[in-house]
Parts: C-alpha cells; structure tokens; sequence
C-alpha cells in the first residue's frame, strides 16, 4: 500500500477537493429551507390540506440547485419528516403523516424539484417567464401526486375540490414571486458553489 495514501488525504482528495461538501451542504440547507417554509400554514376550512409556502420552496429550491441536488434536497426533507422530525406542515412529523391527507403532495417533492431543475439546468431559469413556466409544470408534478392520493381518500371530484381548487391562484402568485427572487438565489448559490 502507498504510504502517502492516508485517511485525511482521501478525505480531502474526495469530499473536499470534489466539492462533495459543498453539494452536501447545499442539499441540508435546501432541506432546510422547504422545513421552514412549511410551518408557514394556514389552514383551508374545506380542506384537509392547508396552504404553505412548501410547495413554491420545493420549486425554488429544484430551480437554484438543479435537478439532483434539488431532488435529494426534497428526499431528505421527507426523510427528515418520516423519522419524526416536526418539519411537515404544522410542525408535524412521523411516518403517519406520509399516508395522511398530504402525502401524496409531500411523496412528489422530489420529482416536482427534480423537473423544476431540469427545465433549470436547460436555461429556463434565465428569464422570470420562462422560470415561471418550468415551474409551473414541476407544480403540475406536485398537484398530481396530491390529487391522486387524495382521490384514493376521497374520491377524484372531492379531490380535486379540496387539493386543487383553493391553491392555483395562491400559487400562482407564489411561483411568480419565487421567479422575481431567482436571481438572488442562483447568485447565492453560485457563490456558495465556487468556494
């Protein structure tokens, strides 16, 4: 065996020189950030399911770190919520609240961030309509997996009347803000890249 080869060299070789650090801090804050953004709740009388700054943070996050980055940001998230952790909406947590009213929408975070970054990392990103498009197609990704387990609750029509109807126009004023930010993040981000 090579004498040069030591533990704190193949550290330094393979996570801090590859940046792998820095990729996994990014995804911990991101995670972090979508955390956040779900205590902001308000509750929907009609609807099991209350309105939070979740989905547009999963987006946002998907659009500034790019597909991977943004899906297993998403992942952890869920992950964090699934071992009891109170990031879910209301400060909830556990396992329980994946098969819940809301775990169709919180099972397609992931996916959701992964198109947002994908319509991202091919410049979508580079213009506030263009960034507002990509994002509503990855909020398409987001409704449907709520939609669709909530259908298998409630069946599709008061699905679509307690999980669709009262957010479209919320969150379309939500992505429209999270578009004008964009710029500021993706510069955050980048600077937090290149260090």
């Amino acid at each position: 065996m090579n004498a040069s080869v030591t533990i704190p060299s193949i550290v330094t070789e393979r996570l801090i020189r590859s940046r792998t650090a820095i990729n996994v801090g990014l995804v911990v804050a991101a995670s972090a950030i979508i955390a956040i953004a779900a205590q902001i709740a308000i509750p929907i009388p009609f609807s099991p399911v209350p309105l939070t700054l979740q989905p547009v943070a999963v987006l946002l996050v998907g659009v500034t770190l790019g597909s991977r980055r943004g899906a297993a940001a998403a992942a952890l998230y869920i992950l964090e919520g699934f071992v009891g952790l109170p990031v879910f909406a209301q400060a909830h947590g556990g396992p329980m609240w994946l098969v819940a009213a809301t775990g169709g929408y919180l099972m397609a975070y992931p996916a959701a961030a992964f198109v947002a970054g994908w319509f991202s990392e091919r410049g979508w990103g580079t213009t506030t309509v263009r960034a507002v498009a990509g994002m509503l197609v990855a909020l398409a990704v987001v409704y449907a997996g709520g939609w669709s387990w909530l259908s298998i609750l409630a069946g599709p029509r008061a699905a679509f009347t307690m999980g669709i109807v009262p957010f479209v126009i919320a969150d379309i004023v939500k992505i429209s803000l999270a578009a004008a930010l964009l710029p500021y993040a993706q510069r955050i981000v980048a600077r937090a890249s290149t260090r």
